[in-house]
């Protein structure tokens, strides 16, 4: 059971390094920086939407009723599921590992 744990913690950091990355490519996209007609360009951005986008949509729109709307054109929901993944990481998935050592 401790390996299963330790594959599933190992899985949410990877998802931790794909948002940064989805963030980054986003960032990138809205500013111009990469050729969004590029096919590989295209591909990765997809494929980082689709990836991401199951998790923070309900996020941001929870942010955004939390909010009403106004947050500056700036998009929290990144920054938010990060750190319920670490919680995950650091709180339950510590906890139910001292339940089986």
């Amino acid at each position: 059971m401790i390996e299963l744990l330790r594959f599933i913690n190992t899985l949410l950091q990877l998802y931790v390094y794909i948002v940064i990355a989805s963030a980054i490519f986003s960032w990138l996209y809205a500013f111009g920086v990469v050729n969004s007609r590029n096919p590989v360009v295209a591909a990765i951005g997809q494929f980082l939407y689709v990836v991401t986008e199951p998790l923070l949509r309900p996020i941001r729109n929870f942010l955004n009723r939390l909010f009403g709307g106004n947050m500056g054109g700036i998009d929290f929901s990144p920054i938010v599921l990060i750190l319920i993944i670490f919680f995950i990481q650091s709180v339950v998935i510590t906890n139910l590992a001292k339940l089986f050592y």
